[in-house]
């Protein structure tokens, strides 16, 4: 007996190949099913999708000619339970939604190392794997704090209601303790299933990791983000897979992980940005994890203490026809007290009018006195700048040159620690010149100010001011330069945690997700830029930044109420009377969201429409913007396309980056539904437009659904 498989590989992208390859085999291979095939002359990893038994041909049809001997399936990787029927539904959901091909879906959603191994060497490794941690989890809950009661109502819905759910929590109000209850409670009800929580960034895992393996133990836990090696990669996937780990950990690409027992998703932080992959497939890992959840009947929980608004707007209450959302809010708006009692109180927002001072004024004196007087207290503040480097630009006076990229229309930075002005688009560095290339003058000076110069000027500052013990200040910088070496990060976060840093100067890395017990001041300069960006989506990131960072001040109520002191946020802006100053001075996003939704509904923005960008990549802005052109004239005539409007094709802000000239076009709809249907009718008139006259030169194009940046 001859099995016909059809087997979903890694295909170039938009090689228009189809979704599924057909391949021959000898023995029957279940769905889901690891095997090695060959393509063209490599032999690659792929993952078995259906299988048709085929019986001995008849004489007529061994007579007929047949267009094409399918190949044989190189060997199967049999040793690894096949992947569940529910993890291809969602590799097919997602392939199908974000407009992409089924195997570059699948296929990137296992671990790099398993595509490299045979099927004698991934037994040998599964041979040597333990079940240790295989057993039942039981919490340590001895030391375990006693929930609040705005925690325990939360539990309680959560336990008795099916969700989805909004966890809406204010910064310090104790959100990651309801999730390690809630898996705890999970693990309690059904000693073998598994729960996965996931966090925006990198640097938030080893934190939220060891309060999970004091909770649960190591055994129960494994991570899953691309900052580990592809042998760690791959044995937390394995563990995941084989059912021995009980919680996983991970950023957005953990919403793949293969968890055959999966009943709790936790998305921590679900409003980042970070959650939308912005290269390959352009998925979001939070929509994916409420749509896995449905399919799974798995419990998911997003928490946040500055929600999305399209997760805002899907928890809204009903009222009067409007039926409501579709997720259940749970709402903490307290902060976690102190064991005396004594509240837990949100910062005050304090707001410095710049056009009173000074003219080139970095920080303001008021400011400068208030963190002095943590200082002298042994307290902690945090200066939050989001632009790392020495300075944006640098620049000649006489003849007016600027360090531009030779391959981008950006500027390169200024990083004065290694003298180089780098590229943060191409990573194009060079050293900096000892004179203006353009002119020959040798004063060529940096213009604005980056982490890194932030740092020594706070260090100029406070040259001659002394700790309480009498020692000198000591002032760190955490941004993405000052991490790179490994290890880096945990170091300095130590560091922080310590009592060892008294000023700690940071971009966005900072600003979120970090529980620092001493800071009780958060300042932020120059937040403006996005007060009146092109994109409609910047003052929900900027309300939601700085919310975030004055959640890092005075999170531990005990600590303030030892020290007698308050806890303070401070914004240095030119635009104090802005709308969103006033609800961030007041801790209030109902208020926030409340405005942003109505502006959206008057402008049919997300989430009351639904858009898709087209982007085309080139040697030439004319280019990318005429194949745009065509692809939306084509697309014309396609059913449904009156339901869909498309704007006119425009360069992207920053419009050409390592000699590419990059154009998009905006598609959005009132319905979701036509919305995909319209994209999916494209795609084939795409690729003929790729290979047609019009697509000459074009390099490359992608589809990004539901995008976060336009």
């Amino acid at each position: 007996m001859t099995w016909r498989l059809e087997i979903a590989v890694q295909t170039p992208a938009h090689s228009a190949l189809g979704d599924l390859l057909s391949y021959a085999s000898g023995a029957e291979l279940a769905p889901g099913s690891l095997v090695r095939v060959p393509l063209g002359r490599r032999e690659v990893l792929g993952v078995v999708w259906a299988a048709e038994a085929v019986g001995p041909a008849t004489p007529a049809q061994a007579d007929a000619a047949e267009p094409m001997a399918l190949r044989e399936v190189a060997a199967a990787l049999d040793a690894l339970p096949p992947l569940s029927p529910a993890w291809r539904d969602l590799v097919g959901f997602a392939a199908r939604y974000y407009q992409r091909s089924l195997g570059e879906v699948a296929l990137a959603a296992l671990p790099p190392q398993l595509r490299d191994l045979s099927a004698v060497q991934l037994a040998r490794r599964l041979k040597r794997r333990t079940a240790a941690g295989e057993g039942p989890v039981v919490p340590a809950m001895a030391n375990a704090p006693t929930p609040t009661p705005e925690q325990a109502r939360a539990l309680a819905r959560l336990d008795a209601e099916a969700g989805p759910f909004l966890l809406f929590g204010s910064t310090g109000s104790g959100k990651t303790e309801v999730y390690l209850r809630a898996v705890a409670e999970l693990l309690a009800r059904e000693p073998d299933a598994q729960a996965l929580v996931m966090v925006p960034e990198i640097n938030l895992t080893p934190q939220l990791e060891a309060r999970f393996a004091e909770r649960f133990g190591a055994d129960a836990v494994v991570s899953l983000h691309s900052g580990m090696t592809n042998p760690q990669r791959l044995a937390s996937w394995l563990a995941a897979h084989l059912g021995h780990a009980r919680i996983v950990l991970g950023t957005r690409m953990a919403v793949f992980a293969s968890m055959p027992r999966l009943a709790l998703v936790v998305v921590d932080e679900e409003h980042d940005p970070s959650y939308k992959q912005q290269e390959g497939a352009r998925y979001s890992a939070r929509d994916l994890a409420v749509w896995r959840g449905r399919r799974e009947a798995a419990k998911v929980l997003l928490g946040s203490a500055t929600p999305s608004l399209e997760s805002w707007h899907q928890s809204r209450p009903p009222a009067g026809e409007d039926s409501g959302g579709r997720y259940v809010r749970l709402e903490m708006p307290s902060r976690i007290q102190a064991k005396d009692g004594g509240e837990g109180a949100l910062p005050t927002v304090r707001l410095v009018d710049m056009n009173l001072q000074p003219p080139k004024t970095v920080l303001s004196a008021a400011l400068l006195d208030a963190i002095g007087q943590r200082i002298a207290r042994g307290e902690q503040s945090m200066v939050f700048l989001n632009r790392r480097g020495y300075a944006p630009v640098l620049a000649c006076g006489d003849c007016g040159w600027k360090s531009e990229c030779p391959h981008c229309s950006a500027f390169r930075v200024f990083h004065k620690i290694d003298r180089s002005l780098r590229c943060h688009h191409c990573g194009f560095a060079e050293r900096v010149p000892r004179a203006c290339p353009s002119c020959g003058n040798l004063d060529i000076a940096p213009i604005g100010r980056g982490t890194e110069r932030l740092e020594e000027h706070l260090a100029e500052l406070f040259n001659a001011v002394r700790r309480p013990d009498g020692s000198p200040v000591r002032i760190a910088r955490i941004d993405a330069d000052s991490t790179r070496k490994q290890g880096a990060l945990e170091q300095q976060l130590a560091a922080v945690h310590a009592g060892e840093v008294d000023i700690l100067v940071g971009t966005q890395m900072i600003a979120k997700g970090h529980d620092f017990r001493r800071i009780t001041l958060v300042a932020a300069l120059n937040p403006d830029g996005a007060l009146f960006s092109s994109d409609f989506r910047a003052p929900e990131r900027l309300f939601s930044l700085l919310m975030q960072a004055a959640g890092r001040a005075g999170r531990d109520a005990a600590y303030l109420a030892a020290q007698e002191s308050n806890a303070q946020m401070w914004i240095q802006t030119h635009h104090p009377q802005h709308p969103l100053f006033t609800a961030l001075r007041q801790h209030d996003y109902p208020a926030f969201a409340s405005q942003e939704l109505e502006e959206r509904r008057a402008a049919g923005m997300p989430p009351f429409a639904f858009q898709a960008l087209l982007r085309a990549d080139a040697r030439t802005q004319e280019t990318a913007q005429a194949f745009l052109q065509a692809a939306s004239e084509a697309a014309a005539s396609l059913e449904g396309a009156d339901r869909v409007s498309g704007y006119p094709a425009v360069p992207l802000p920053i419009q050409r980056v390592a000699n590419v000239e990059r154009a998009q076009m905006l598609i959005e709809s009132g319905s979701r539904a036509a919305l995909q249907k319209f994209l999916a009718g494209s795609l084939p008139l795409l690729h003929q437009l790729r290979q047609s006259p019009a697509g000459k030169g074009v390099i490359r194009w992608l589809v990004d659904v539901d995008p976060q940046a336009i």
